[in-house]
Parts: structure tokens; C-alpha cells; sequence
């Protein structure tokens, strides 16, 4: 469709004027793209630039080293215990031969030739998607000798079939999907991994404002709330608290998956109460004066998971060199992400219609936490979103408990063997007499708490037996 009208776009109203929806004029409207175009290339350059400079490099060198330690070590008492007892020497090259990231000593290595140039990523236009979108306009990729076009999806159920049918060599998931994949939950089983958690908290319970003062959860009974598909932790996060309130997710309330793009415009229309969704809608819905933000998902679990970037097995197999110059790629731009001065200008970068295509305003809230709430205050939550690409495998563990405790899952889980298989860490389990270590937890398991409820993956049977509103037998 042209710039004048799109009566086929079903995310804006179809009105008679602009295709923004606002009322001005077609050379008004131009104008303003022409500078909003503008702003985005300035901020491309000067991250670019920033990219560039020795300081960065160092610091993304020091980023990536310092969250695959965190992988060997979860506990830090541990870790300064061996640095103490060995010497920082020692340490630094024991730890070297076993990293970085299991079972891809490509990673290690300098860079070999790459099996495969040419590749296709998709992505869902969220900002959980930040560092994947960053490495292209930067030119993350193209440093790595990579030629990728990242494709904006509509759905999650489509990236998972783009995925299955090798359309995509990569793709931003939601990060319980590849688990699911992986086992043939809702779909073939296709061996998939997760490389790297692409963001970390970044969600939130959004109702509609006619709710403002039916603040309660224990009052929702009948409510209907919309969640983006059902392997996500959005599924698992809102079950959680509604249970943890006293409401059954299955009988009490009911779950719509609804598409990331459709969630305002349903709470708009009445269709739902609220839903636990991905940013920036949560954010939108408070600019559009349809909703409020009742709470952050960092305010359940303080660190959580939410989208990763991944690919299936097969392609790792067969093109591990290429996997490695992506993988770095995506560091890299997470690296970026995770410095809050960089926040602003990303958001010029991601907010046009070729990625987020939403407000600048609304994704400069999310990614500086500086917001908004739609019930008259302005809240100052640097943490609302953080880019932590490491991929614990207790928080697959996690995840599994949740899919076995709602019925996804039946009958017996061997728990760390579906984690370790699908989530991405180190080999360095097997080298830990080497470094002269007895580790309790081994490596990319560690402890979290969900609503005040310590989660501990050495005990995920016992943990899942100890809620009272489950599924699980």
C-alpha cells in the first residue's frame, strides 16, 4: 500500500486521513519521517562509532569473559575460593581450556572458515529482540563475514514452522520454545538449542484501566487475560502468580494466546482484561491511554529469562564456524545493549517500522526504565530490561517444572539432561577434577527466586510437588 491510506493493516485504524492515523497532512507526515530517518542514521553512527573504540572492544571482550566464568562458577564464593587457592595464573588457564560455550570449541578458536555466508534470522518485533536487531544495523554481522537479513515474523507459531522447515537458519525465540521444540510439544520434535538468552526480565502484567482499582489478583476470578503463545515464560510467569494468589489458570480465568502486535487493540476492544506480554506493549498500552502497568515481571523473579537467540542442532553440526561468528555477533550487540548510555540511541534505531515499528518515546521507557505506569506516575526502574545473553540451564530446569506442572509435559522428566541437551553452556563439567573442584551445582545451575520462593534445580521434583495448585500427579 502506498503512504496515503492502508485499509488492509490490522493494526491501525482505518481512518481517512494520514496512515499514521494522526490528522495532518501527507507532506507534514513525510517531513516527519525524513527526520525521524534521520535521527535513527545519526544514532547508528555514533553507536557505530562507540562500537569502534578500543574501550568498547575491551570491554566486550571483558563482558563475554566475565559472563562464561559466571557459568562455571554460579556461586562466587566458590569462585574467589579457587582464584585464592590456585593463583589468578592458574585460574585464567585452566579455565581457558574449557572455555567458551559447550561443545563448540569453534568458539575458542580463531576464526575458521565459515560453511555458510548468506543467512536468514527471524524475529518478532519486541524489544526482547534488542541485541539480534542491533547486530545488523551496526554491523556486528558483517564484521563476523556474515551476510544476514533479519525478518520481521508475525507470530510465534510461525517462527517455530520457519524454523522446523530451515526457512530460517536462526531465529529469536521465546526461550521455553526450543525445549518444546525439542521434545514435540505442540509440533514435530526438531532438535533445537538455546545459544544465548537474548534479554532478561523486560515483561509486565498490563490490565485495562477500568480495573485501576481492583488492584487484587485473589479478585480476578473470570477475568480473561492474553499471553503470546504457550511456551513462554509469559504463560508460566502469569500462571504462577495467579496460582500463588489462589486462582487456577485452568478453571478461575482464561488464557487467549493472542499475537504480541493484537494485545493492545484486544484490551482496547474489551476482548481481554490484561496480559502478560513483551514490551514494548505494555508501554503502549499505557500510551494509549488503554491500560496500566500492575506489575513488572521483574518484580516475580528479578533476572528471568525471556527470548533467546537459536537454531537448530543440525545447522550447529553442520555449520559450526558460521554458528561461532554468529554467536559472537550477538555478544557483541548484547555487550551494547547492556550499557545504559547506549539505551536512547538504540531506541531511535529499533522503533521504525522496519523493526519495532512503534513510538520512539514508548521504547525509550522500556529500555531506560524510566516510565509511565497509566495510573498518573512516572516510575524511574533502570532494571526494567537488561540484556544477560547467559543461558542457565536451571532455568531451563525451571521451565520444565512449569511445563510438567500444568500438563504440557506427562510421566517422568529427566531434567537436567533435557537442559544440558538444549540450552548452551559449557563443557566444563567433565574438567572440573582438573581444576581440582568439587562442585555441589554444577555449572549453569543456580538458585533463583520467584515470588519470594527459592527455586533450587538440584530439587525440581520436590520443588514441583510443593505447590498445591498443579496439574502435575
Amino acid at each position: 500500500m502506498s503512504d496515503f491510506f492502508d485499509p488492509y493493516n490490522a493494526d491501525k485504524p482505518l481512518m481517512l486521513k494520514c496512515s499514521c492515523g494522526r490528522d495532518h497532512t501527507v507532506a507534514e507526515h513525510q517531513a516527519e519521517q525524513a527526520a525521524k530517518d534521520s535521527a535513527a542514521e545519526q544514532a547508528v553512527a555514533t553507536l557505530r562509532a562507540r562500537s569502534e573504540t578500543p574501550e568498547f572492544e575491551a570491554y566486550s571482550r571483558e563482558f563475554i569473559e566475565a559472563t562464561l566464568v559466571k557459568a562455571l562458577f554460579p556461586q562466587d564464593a566458590v569462585r574467589r575460593r579457587f582464584l585464592r587457592a590456585v593463583g589468578k595464573g592458574t585460574a585464567m588457564a585452566a579455565i581457558a581450556s574449557v572455555l567458551p560455550i559447550a561443545s563448540l570449541q569453534a568458539m575458542a578458536q580463531e576464526k575458521g572458515k565459515l560453511e555458510k555466508t548468506n543467512l536468514k534470522i527471524g524475529f518478532i518485533p519486541i524489544t526482547c529482540a534488542t541485541p539480534l536487531i542491533m547486530a545488523h544495523p551496526l554491523g556486528f554481522y558483517s564484521k563476523q563475514g556474515l551476510n544476514v537479513e533479519v525478518t520481521k515474523t508475525a507470530g510465534w507459531a510461525l517462527v517455530r514452522d520457519k524454523m522446523i522447515n530451515k526457512e530460517y537458519d536462526a531465529s529469536h525465540f521465546l526461550s521455553p520454545m526450543p525445549l518444546a521444540i525439542s521434545l514435540g510439544l505442540g509440533s514435530n520434535a526438531v532438535p533445537m538449542n538455546v545459544a544465548t538468552v537474548q534479554n532478561i526480565n523486560g515483561q509486565a502484567i498490563t490490565m485495562a484501566l477500568k480495573h485501576k482499582d481492583n488492584r487484587d489478583p485473589k479478585n480476578w476470578k473470570g477475568f480473561k487475560f492474553g499471553i503470546p503463545f504457550e511456551y513462554s515464560m509469559h504463560n508460566f510467569l502469569l500462571r504462577y502468580y495467579l496460582a500463588e494468589n489462589g486462582l487456577n489458570p485452568d478453571t478461575d480465568v482464561q488464557l487467549r494466546v493472542i499475537p504480541p502486535a493484537e494485545m493492545v487493540a484486544n484490551l482496547r476492544a474489551g476482548n481481554i482484561d490484561g496480559f502478560l506480554g513483551p514490551d514494548p506493549f505494555n508501554q503502549r498500552a499505557v500510551f494509549e491511554e488503554v491500560g496500566f502497568i500492575h506489575v513488572l515481571t521483574k518484580d516475580l523473579w528479578n533476572g528471568h529469562p525471556c527470548c533467546a537467540f537459536g537454531t537448530s542442532t543440525e545447522f550447529i553440526k553442520q555449520n559450526p564456524n558460521t554458528f561461532a561468528a554468529l554467536y559472537r555477533a550477538v555478544l557483541n550487540a548484547a555487550a551494547m545493549a547492556r550499557q545504559p548510555k547506549n539505551r536512547e540511541l538504540i531506541a531511535k534505531v529499533i522503533a521504525p517500522s522496519q523493526y519495532l515499528n512503534q513510538p520512539e518515546a514508548v521504547v525509550t521507557q522500556v529500555l531506560t526504565g524510566r516510565f509511565a505506569d497509566g495510573l498518573g506516575k512516572v516510575q524511574n526502574v533502570p532494571e526494567r530490561a537488561d540484556f544477560d545473553p547467559m543461558p542457565w540451564q536451571s532455568m531451563a530446569v525451571w521451565m520444565l517444572t512449569q511445563m510438567q506442572r500444568w500438563g504440557y509435559i506427562k510421566g517422568e522428566v529427566n531434567y537436567n539432561q533435557i537442559a544440558e541437551r538444549v540450552f548452551l553452556i559449557t563443557d566444563a563439567r567433565k574438567h572440573m577434577k582438573e581444576l581440582g573442584q568439587d562442585f555441589k551445582a554444577g555449572p549453569g545451575y543456580e538458585k533463583h527466586t520467584i515470588m519470594g520462593k527459592v527455586f533450587d534445580p538440584a530439587k525440581p521434583a520436590e520443588y514441583l510437588k510443593s505447590f498445591s495448585i498443579s496439574k502435575a500427579a
